[in-house]
């Protein structure tokens, strides 16, 4: 009886723990008053959010070191990086590079930095004459290596993923000029936007499908549609990530997400307060130095009205929330 009612009690101290709100308002007013590297804001709409009502955020699982892909190396004295880069800028012929994807309520994000940063590197290693919008739900549901689907997943297995089964194009939600595209609507993200508020419990993982979606309009078949990628590997220190951006393209990486990251707006993002909510999977697209602060550039996936028009800037070179600890990536030719 003693030991049950320890289970309950500890059941009971999880659930409030999570059901405690995150303050974001209080959180954001700190952040302003600090006067730090980065400006916040956060709606009204958003002020009694708690733990388990962003728990969607935490799809970004850390794999062991021993299933990490092999870690690249540069040969860093043969390249000269500029101090600002933006792979936008460098390979505009590449549309994916600048889009700003959804992945809605469901932690899927460990697939959409994989397929992100995939379709921009397929386009740059066939100079712009491939253009793929690679499915985030091709690899969110055919993965079984990969985790857990909306559950959350593993960039690292993502890739290898990508480089032994290969990923079919997709577009998003509603768009079925591809093969199989996303399932779930965009949706707004802590913001008070035009697509309404994402819904109050998370997806479910769809199941895989092996053919292209009934309704498409692409003439395609799944089986001939696969991008098989030739490698993937890993990159853990500043100037390997730079390095293999400046001749490859965008990476996906991945960071511990706290509290105050839900309020970002503009700057350099640095952790200044608020409770850790878990890893969060992004595609990183260049660097650059802002007021003296080096920074990462950063393409997130909570759509276009999020941060800076989808975007956000991370502080470079000390592994803030771990940014630097997590990239992978893969050669596509």
């Amino acid at each position: 009886m003693k030991a049950s009612l320890a289970v309950l009690v500890l059941a009971l101290a999880i659930v409030g723990t999570l059901a405690t709100p995150l303050n974001l308002d209080v959180i954001a007013r700190n952040v302003n008053n600090r006067n730090t590297t980065w400006k916040a804001d956060v709606n009204s709409r958003f002020l009694n959010l708690n733990k388990d009502q962003v728990k969607y955020l935490t799809g970004s699982l850390k794999a062991p070191a021993e299933k990490r892909p092999p870690r690249l190396t540069h040969n860093l004295e043969a390249l000269q990086l500029p101090d600002n880069f933006d792979s936008r800028t460098q390979w505009p012929n590449c549309p994916t590079i600048a889009e700003v994807r959804d992945q809605s309520d469901c932690g899927s994000c460990w697939a959409f930095g994989a397929v992100e940063a995939a379709s921009d590197r397929v386009c740059i290693a066939t100079q712009g004459k491939l253009k793929p919008h690679l499915s985030a739900r091709d690899l969110l549901t055919c993965c079984d290596t990969c985790g857990d689907g909306c559950n959350g997943g593993y960039p690292e297995a993502a890739w290898d993923y990508m480089a032994s089964t290969g990923v079919v194009t997709g577009g998003n939600f509603g768009d079925y000029t591809e093969c199989v595209a996303y399932p779930f609507p965009m949706c707004d993200h802590h913001v008070s936007g035009k697509y309404g508020p994402c819904p109050s419990s998370e997806y479910s993982t769809p199941s895989c499908r092996s053919s292209c979606d009934s309704n498409t309009t692409y003439s395609g078949s799944y089986a001939k549609d696969k991008f098989v990628f030739k490698s993937s590997y890993s990159l853990q220190d500043e100037a390997s990530i730079k390095a293999d951006i400046y001749k490859n393209g965008p990476v996906e990486g991945a960071f511990t997400v706290y509290a105050d990251f839900l309020t970002y707006k503009s700057g350099v993002y640095q952790n200044t307060e608020g409770d850790e909510l878990g890893g969060h999977a992004i595609r990183i697209l260049g660097w650059g130095v802002e007021d003296n602060t080096p920074y990462w550039l950063v393409a997130n996936s909570w759509n276009e009205q999020w941060g800076d028009h989808g975007f956000f800037k991370i502080r470079r070179g000390s592994d803030e929330c771990g940014i630097e600890d997590g990239v992978v990536a893969g050669l596509y030719a």
